[in-house]
């Protein structure tokens, strides 16, 4: 059976970005081996730390950088976060200093807000009702 083991998101600074995901975001460092001047980068879900990697990969690629661009100039979010409530993570999160461009919003059978992750991505967290 095919399963997700890890997927990634593009950031412009790996050390900058593992220290938004852990102290902000609650992620925990997975593995964290050196490869050249990046790192094999990951956090996980303290909730599940033998699940889904998040692989924080340098924005080397010469197509990441105006991907990235393009998806926060549109405001679509680059991925998904689970939270089991929005409104009250979108409060905790706030209070660490996290900058918000869409508040919790209730969109029926589910309810979202977007943050900026601080490394060229905006980032949604989600809560189905």
């Amino acid at each position: 059976m095919i399963r997700i083991n890890i997927t990634s998101v593009f950031v412009d600074d790996q050390a900058e970005a593992l220290a938004f995901y852990t102290e902000k975001l609650g992620f925990i460092a997975k593995t964290d081996v050196p490869v050249g001047e990046h790192r094999w980068l990951t956090v996980v879900s303290p909730a599940d730390p033998d699940g889904v990697e998040l692989l924080l990969e340098p924005t080397g690629h010469p197509a990441a950088g105006p991907f990235k661009e393009a998806l926060v100039a549109d405001g679509v979010p680059f991925t998904q976060f689970a939270v089991d409530d929005v409104y009250a993570e979108v409060e905790r999160l706030k209070g660490l200093g996290v900058q918000f461009t869409q508040d919790a919003t209730d969109f029926g059978p589910v309810v979202t807000a977007v943050l900026d992750d601080t490394c060229g991505n905006l980032i949604q967290l989600a809560t189905m009702k």
